[in-house]
């Protein structure tokens, strides 16, 4: 054998760069489906199943070209436990003279396999992603030419416009605005998203899918979430068909509702094609091209194509520069300097906050809950209470179906958590209660009031965003974005304070 070529869970993508120069006479493809990988984070059965299920799907791809298949099932009572160790095992077994790989979105992945390399004395071809709009150099490039004026998404995001003519008009954006954030962002209206909401596609588990639920419930039973309502798309042909349902159903509301939160309702007017992106079914070119060329045609409005471009050119861009840029330190960065265990709820979704008791039970249900029920419902919570920001990565990671490491962490850690002191966001994502009232109606059926930081009906977020300001007037003195709260917080009465900080210290640690 020539090239063993291996291939992640998150890389199913047959024109993925590790193939090229592949010649079926002298190559073969690699694959494992290994404990480790489930177990290293305590990631939940959705998750678990996702992965699984596109790897399989995937496997069935690359036989149909014709390419050479060592594949090792997660049943097969031969196969190790861990991924390292089942490639030491099957390069002494296939005895190949180089490994070539796409560079990986987990670091710990990267640094494992290049283990093994070494410790084979064979040659590790890592080939660029050809994935993603950016490479990590041209971040690094990026990053080094602001020369001290920091990073920012939004000056990133422009160049990138500009470099590939993404919603231009010449050297101009169209519309004569960059950014469309003051049309979009509304709530819904009392009455809801009405009955015509339309339905994202849905795809019911075929025989590889239901093989691989009934592994899950037998091999990761006791981890989180459940499966009875799996139906993502997982291959190729599914993805697509869920991009075009997206633009064409969807994204004309997206700009304006992207915010917004409604109770059982967990689709909205969101893609939900993060995860088909992130294991490489789709590429984000097409995603872009797609939602660029319905804007061009007028039949998406150019505040909702915007908004919906800017997450996937700008955020997703970003935030994969930021993790390979910062690298393995980025990980353990803490400063907030925030050491509060995460609540044992958030594994289960068991508590009398309406907000939370939604957004986590969605989670769990179907492996997904969209960008304002992450930042500004569970990562708000754990930011205010102030939870290890390690800990918050691990939850994240674990239940959510398009959690991979190079996206989740700096969103979690730099975005939600604020544990990078400001690297990623200019100002800690801090709100009260307040905000998840204007954004949803959950707040009219819960025990709490958001508008009272004290007292019995007090609600949590709320007296806790009072506490985080108190905890971190000093470090966040400096910050002009933080000028507004902070002023706030001077004109509150030294009493109001105490029973502030007493509220918040029984709410840590009810007796």
């Amino acid at each position: 054998m020539r090239d063993l070529v291996l291939v992640l869970g998150d890389q199913l993508d047959l024109g993925a760069s590790a193939f090229d120069g592949f010649d079926a006479a002298q190559d073969a493809v690699w694959m494992a489906e290994v404990a480790g990988e489930s177990t290293h984070t305590w990631s939940s059965q959705p998750r678990i199943a996702m992965f699984l299920s596109g790897m399989r799907h995937f496997a069935a791809a690359l036989r149909e070209t014709g390419r050479p298949l060592h594949y090792r099932a997660l049943d097969d009572p031969a196969t190790r436990g861990g991924l390292a160790e089942q490639l030491r095992e099957d390069i002494a077994r296939l005895r190949p003279r180089r490994l070539v790989l796409t560079q990986p979105g987990d670091w710990r992945v990267l640094q494992a396999l290049r283990g093994v390399a070494s410790e084979a004395g064979l040659a590790l071809d890592l080939r660029e992603d050809r994935h993603f709009f950016t490479t990590p150099a041209e971040f690094a490039a990026h990053a080094a030419a602001r020369d001290g004026r920091g990073l920012r998404m939004e000056f990133f995001y422009r160049e990138q416009r500009e470099r590939l003519g993404i919603l231009m008009e010449g050297s101009r954006p169209l519309g004569g605005r960059w950014n469309f954030d003051t049309d979009n962002r509304h709530a819904f209206t009392p009455d809801g998203p009405g009955f015509d909401l339309p339905q994202p596609p849905r795809f019911a588990p075929d025989a590889v899918t239901r093989g691989v639920i009934a592994l899950v419930r037998e091999r990761f039973g006791s981890h989180p979430g459940r499966l009875d309502s799996f139906a993502w798309p997982l291959t190729r042909a599914q993805a697509l068909k869920a991009l075009d349902a997206f633009v064409t159903e969807r994204l004309p509301l997206f700009g304006p509702y992207q915010d917004a939160m409604w109770p059982g309702e967990p689709w909205l007017y969101h893609a939900q094609l993060s995860a088909a992106l992130n294991l490489k079914l789709l590429t984000p070119h097409e995603v872009v091209a797609a939602a660029q060329a319905a804007v061009r045609t007028g039949s998406v409005p150019l505040a909702s194509g915007e908004g919906f471009i800017r997450q996937i050119l700008g955020w997703r861009e970003y935030v994969r520069g930021i993790y390979w840029t910062q690298m393995p330190g980025y990980a353990a960065l803490n400063a907030l300097d925030a050491h509060e265990p995460l609540p044992p709820w958030y594994w289960t979704g068991d508590t009398d906050m309406a907000c939370l008791r939604d957004a986590i039970t969605q989670t769990l249900a179907h492996g997904y809950a969209h960008h304002i029920q992450r930042l500004m419902v569970t990562g708000l919570y754990a930011l205010l209470l102030g939870v290890e920001p390690a800990q918050v990565h691990g939850w994240y990671l674990s239940v959510y179906v398009d959690a991979v490491e190079w996206v989740e962490l700096p969103n979690t850690l730099g975005m939600s958590q604020y544990a990078d002191g400001g690297l990623m966001a200019s100002k800690p994502y801090a709100a009260s209660g307040q905000y998840i009232a204007r954004q949803s109606p959950l707040c009219r059926s819960c025990r709490y009031r958001p508008a009272e930081r004290t007292g019995p009906d007090a609600c949590p977020v709320t007296t806790l965003y009072w506490d985080f300001l108190l905890r971190h007037a000093a470090r966040l003195a400096a910050n002009p974005r933080m000028a507004g709260p902070l002023q706030q917080l001077a004109r509150l009465p030294q009493a109001e304070r105490q029973l502030v900080r007493a509220q918040a210290d029984a709410h840590r640690r009810p007796s």
